[in-house]
């Protein structure tokens, strides 16, 4: 096999991966913190048992990204005058951001679909009232006993 070709084709696919994560990723947060919540308030019968393993991997796949994104960061600012997008050194710092990345959003592409499934869950579930029910309340007799001493 072709060394040269098979980085190139790396390349491509964790450029794409990365991208199509882009628009997920602003949101990812939330979207976490919102399965979470709905997970706690599920019925058992309505859940899986792989469901908060699944979310624990996309939460600490999220945060070694947002290391990986500060790392880019501090490396965009260290390459020479002139090395902007399109530049050899550019690139190559890129597709190197890129392949570290990859296996993290590979863990999001294995396991995000949860989320997906933890909404689906919840909207199934019984829905609850939005208050407390309170018992209804007797008339109190006037009479002794209806004032204060």
């Amino acid at each position: 096999m072709d060394e040269d070709a098979y980085g190139r084709r790396a390349a491509v696919r964790d450029a794409d991966t990365a991208a199509a994560f882009a628009s997920i990723r602003p949101g990812a947060r939330q979207l976490l913190a919102t399965a979470r919540l709905q997970l706690q308030h599920l019925p058992a019968h309505l859940t899986r048992d792989s469901w908060p393993g699944q979310l624990a991997i996309l939460e600490e796949a999220l945060s070694h990204l947002d290391a990986l994104d500060a790392q880019w960061r501090q490396t965009r600012a260290q390459l020479p005058e002139g090395a902007g997008p399109g530049s050899e050194a550019y690139v190559d710092a890129l597709d190197e951001h890129h392949a570290e990345c990859w296996s993290y959003l590979d863990d999001w592409a294995c396991h995000g679909r949860v989320i997906l499934d933890i909404q689906a869950a919840a909207r199934r579930a019984p829905s609850r009232p939005k208050r407390p029910q309170l018992p209804a309340l007797t008339p109190r007799r006037s009479g002794h006993g209806a004032r204060g001493r």
